[in-house]
């Protein structure tokens, strides 16, 4: 039996950090002939090629990702080598979180998140919506291009804040990203993009032989539209699609808890599964409204969550999820709670 190993060449790590001093990010060329950018990319990548795991879920990631993060960008007429960004920032994982409470795909803070239209409350987180962060650091790239003049010292300011660049800028009378001192962590940021660039366009030379039946399939969905004076249970809309709860959650990781707030929403369910959708839905949620309708509490003034639950016989705890609440959850006068 022939090892198959054997039947792919898995080049050295020396072989790997040979560049051909032709390499360009977003059409601006790396420098290679200074020592000093040579080897901060070397380390980058091979730092990268040592975590051989995480390149081969980047690779399978990508194949469900990235075509709808590059039709953003053309959308916004920006490099599609921005598509490395999301790659590095959260290996493409909508629930990922940084120690400073970034969050998503594009690791928006939450400031940043509202700034640039993202909606980010109780109910809904949309850093976890690859469509819709995607779009929000698109706007927000373009704006920070605008300010520098250079995607490299835009992706810094995205990294280390723009107010802190500009000062570095000012300081050191410079704004040639190379030739920057910058924190850390901003360095290593471009090059780890780079080196994320090199070996996704280039797989099978830095030994990564994956199969078309290896990678993730494309995100494909149908999109349905819901509107309700009340929140509704999201198991009553996976009921109607005849999936799982989780693969609700799955496909729209913005959604938080366990309902959809009242008003219009759109939810991204499997392909195909919106075939009788709306029929089957408008029948299921006529029932269940008739139903919640008896179990409905006006707040008065002066109640509180806690004497709310007693009232009812039941526990705070299932007050707060039926009702998307937290602990610290404010209620006024006229509030309307489900009550199970």
């Amino acid at each position: 039996m022939t090892d198959q190993t054997s039947q792919h060449h898995l080049p050295s790590l020396i072989q790997s950090i040979r560049f051909d001093n032709n390499i360009e990010y977003c059409n601006i060329k790396i420098p290679l002939n200074r020592q000093d950018v040579k080897e901060r990319l070397e380390k980058e990548l091979l730092l990268a090629l040592w975590d051989r795991p995480q390149v081969i879920l980047w690779i399978k990631r990508a194949a469900r990702f990235f075509p709808h993060v590059e039709n953003t960008l053309k959308k916004h007429g920006l490099p599609l080598d921005l598509k490395y960004v999301p790659l590095i920032e959260s290996a493409l994982r909508p629930h990922a979180t940084s120690s400073k409470n970034a969050v998503g795909y594009w690791q928006f803070l939450k400031s940043t998140g509202k700034q640039y239209g993202l909606r980010i409350d109780s109910k809904v987180d949309e850093r976890r919506n690859i469509f819709k962060s995607t779009h929000a650091a698109c706007k927000y790239l373009k704006d920070l291009e605008k300010q520098f003049g250079s995607y490299l010292l835009a992706l810094s300011a995205y990294n280390m804040g723009e107010y802190r660049l500009k000062g570095e800028i000012k300081v050191q009378k410079t704004n040639d990203f190379f030739s920057l001192y910058l924190p850390l962590q901003t360095q290593r940021y471009i090059f780890k993009i780079v080196s994320a660039k090199l070996i996704l366009e280039n797989q099978q030379s830095y030994g990564f032989s994956l199969n078309k039946s290896d990678l993730y399939p494309l995100f494909t969905f149908d999109k349905v539209n819901l509107k309700s004076d009340f929140q509704i249970p999201i198991a009553l809309i996976a009921q109607t699609a005849d999936i799982p709860f989780k693969t609700i959650k799955d496909y729209n990781p913005e959604l938080r808890g366990y309902y959809l707030g009242k008003g219009g929403n759109t939810i991204l369910i499997p392909k195909g599964k919106a075939n009788g959708f709306k029929e089957s839905f408008t029948a299921r949620y006529e029932n269940w409204e008739k139903t919640v309708k008896t179990r409905i509490h006006i707040v008065k003034t002066g109640e509180s969550l806690t004497r709310i639950a007693k009232k009812y016989r039941i526990s705070l705890s299932s007050l707060l999820k039926l009702n998307n609440l937290s602990v610290k959850g404010m209620i006024h006068p006229g509030d309307r709670l489900v009550i199970e």
